[in-house]
């Protein structure tokens, strides 16, 4: 049976996301209704600019003062898109105090206080639900903690931002430099006028602490992911790329130590196989691939940006709160027993492309393999083109540390006949 009274949400923030979250909650109230067994109420609308028109919502539900809401008392759920750190924190520890659930679609906030978030929420016996924080509309977080749950996953590789993804794809379809690829993104709103948060990474390293404290039962933070951008990725790169059967994605990726005694988060671009799912992910599309023991190999897929698909994990968050609510129940929180620690970049181990500029005489290749060597990385394959003098070196290693192969690259470096490194790319996915 229904219950007839409606549980009240009150909605932090109305642009392209809130929008669609209250067109969607009024739009579809009967369908959510009946899935939840209680009718919602849009209670109150936090906003910045109360003078701005806002289609569907209520004058009289807008307000300036996001604590005086969260602080009613009344409200069942506070749903939270406003982004960044400061009020977001405060406003939802407020929400908890006070008696509501939160479902935020706040990665930043989540990526570097989700563990104190989650203690208030099991402090007050409320739920946070962030479905919406990571690629969108596609069903990833509760996979992971519901899911596979009883499973040990060991790998999170994904494409998790759109707009680099699409600057990426543009660059391996057209020849396009990466300014020319940034320019048509920008004119097409895949990305935003500064756009530094998504193509130098922070975007995608935000995402990447949250995958790997929920697949790794772990703790970590923002801080605990290295992150290197793609604005310095080339035509060059690409070209080197599609002669080894490669493309180039920026990937964040998750693991588990060897020994299992560790984890790291990272972000950066890398070349992969065009055999790999991921290289076939193009324009603004997210995906992510994910190696557990028992599952064996998933791969989750979709749009990972826009109002429409985050409104849709909000909903789909919200219904699942509201679910709880009325059965005065909570859903899974913060499952942090393993506490694996994280390593430094130092200590991954993944292939290289690097591309050195030499002079075109006899000995090179020697001087250069003598390098390797001495630093223990192995090589598997070199490619040499000379002319006038000068000359191109393309070396892909077998599986090295990061540590080794930085190690090597500063010895080339020191070598007379090196004119320069040209660059260096990891090669993931095999």
């Amino acid at each position: 049976m229904m219950r007839t009274r409606p549980l009240k949400v009150a909605l932090l923030g109305c642009g392209v996301v809130g929008s669609e979250v209250a067109r969607i909650m009024t739009t579809h109230a009967d369908d959510l209704a009946a899935r939840i067994g209680a009718p919602i109420e849009l209670a109150g609308v936090a906003v910045r600019r109360p003078s701005k028109v806002r289609e569907g919502i209520p004058a009289e539900l807008v307000t300036t003062d996001a604590t005086a809401l969260v602080k009613r008392g009344d409200i069942d759920v506070v749903v939270e898109v406003i982004g960044g750190i400061e009020p977001a924190r405060s406003l939802i520890t407020t929400a908890f105090e006070h008696g509501a659930s939160v479902v935020s679609a706040n990665k930043a906030l989540l990526a570097q206080d989700g563990a104190a978030l989650h203690a208030a929420a099991e402090q007050h016996g409320r739920d946070l639900y962030y479905e919406a924080a990571v690629a969108g509309a596609i069903p990833l977080i509760r996979p992971l903690r519901e899911s596979l749950a009883g499973d040990k996953v060991n790998r999170v590789l994904g494409i998790v931002n759109g707009t680099t993804n699409f600057i990426l794809d543009k660059m391996d379809s057209t020849g396009a430099g990466y300014q020319e690829a940034l320019d048509e993104a920008t004119a097409l709103g895949y990305a935003e006028a500064d756009p530094t948060a998504d193509v130098e990474g922070f975007d995608a390293a935000a995402k990447a602490a949250i995958l790997a404290g929920i697949a790794f039962h772990s703790r970590v933070r923002l801080d605990d992911v290295y992150r290197e951008g793609m604005t310095e990725v080339t035509s060059a790169d690409f070209r080197s790329a599609k002669e080894m059967g490669c493309t180039i994605k920026l990937l964040a990726i998750c693991e588990r130590a060897e020994d299992g005694q560790s984890v790291t988060a990272r972000v950066h671009p890398a070349m992969i196989p065009l055999t790999h799912p991921l290289a076939s992910v193009r324009g603004a599309y997210n995906a992510v691939f994910v190696e557990s023991d028992a599952s064996g190999q998933l791969m989750f897929y979709g749009p990972g940006a826009g109002g429409a698909p985050t409104a849709s994990a909000v909903l789909g968050d919200l219904v699942a709160v509201c679910r709880n609510r009325l059965n005065g129940a909570t859903g899974p929180g913060e499952s942090s027993y393993a506490a694996l620690p994280v390593s430094g970049m130092g200590d991954v181990v993944t292939r290289y492309h690097i591309s050195l500029d030499v002079a075109d005489k006899p000995g090179v290749l020697a001087q250069v393999a003598t390098v390797f060597a001495e630093h223990g990385v192995s090589i598997d394959t070199v490619r040499q083109q000379g002319k006038d003098g000068e000359a191109s070196l393309v070396v892909v290693t077998h599986r090295a540390s990061d540590a080794s192969l930085s190690g090597t690259v500063e010895a080339l470096r020191k070598l007379d006949t090196v004119r320069g490194v040209a660059s260096i790319m990891r090669v993931e996915g095999e």
